[in-house]
């Protein structure tokens, strides 16, 4: 495991698009994969592109996925594949006086590397499981045998990786400033719980439920 602070941008690492919203900060790589609940995990599947959406968990410098032991995508990975990890994060649109600078606010991080089987399996569907829905871990039943044996888990390193964040206005014009002919600025996006819905359930929710929105 890297303790290296900054991040250490390789070639394909590097921003190059919009290189001053490149963020060098290996804790704000973290706090952005700890924030988000999904990833895009893009890998070479017989030949093509192959991006799906799932969900994570970190660990250190690491990230932990699982997918069944018949997924295509799987398979491609443990064969040693590259893979590329996305994950974004959108707090707000950004309203221009030209449309041409309307944006967005976003913090985005993308990972390069490739995955191994993880050591300790159960260890890695629990960080996974208490990143999405903590507490459940130790509420909920533990898989079964049979469960893990048809679950693949797997972990990807966080030392090749880019962060790029945008925050703030508009960027302008200096001909639309100064006719000022409309209204410009930024929309904040904010994202909150509802309430638990129970399912075929007589039971209480539990704390670890009913207290993750307050």
């Amino acid at each position: 495991m890297t303790t290296d602070v900054q991040l250490s941008p390789t070639p394909r690492s590097t921003v190059v698009r919009g290189k001053k919203r490149a963020v060098q900060d290996r804790q704000v790589l973290y706090d952005i994969l700890d924030a988000g609940m999904v990833c895009h995990l893009a890998v070479e599947v017989d030949g093509a592109p192959f991006l799906i959406p799932t969900a994570y968990g970190r660990d250190g410098n690491r990230i932990f996925l699982h997918g069944s032991t018949g997924s295509r995508s799987i398979r491609s990975m443990i064969e040693g594949k590259p893979v590329c990890v996305a994950v974004t994060l959108v707090d707000g649109v950004v309203y221009s006086r030209s449309v041409f600078h309307h944006s967005m606010n976003y913090r985005s991080a993308i990972v390069h590397g490739t995955a191994k089987v993880a050591e300790d399996p159960e260890h890695a569907l629990k960080v996974i499981v208490e990143h999405v829905t903590p507490g459940s871990w130790d509420y909920a039943r533990s898989p079964s045998k049979k469960e893990l044996a048809q679950t693949v888990a797997l972990e990807i390193d966080l030392t090749e990786a880019s962060v790029k964040v945008r925050e703030g206005g508009p960027g302008e014009e200096p001909s639309d400033l100064e006719a000022n002919l409309v209204w410009a600025g930024h929309m904040p996006l904010v994202t909150t719980w509802g309430a638990p819905v129970p399912h075929e359930t007589d039971r209480a929710i539990p704390p670890h439920v009913s207290e993750r929105g307050r």
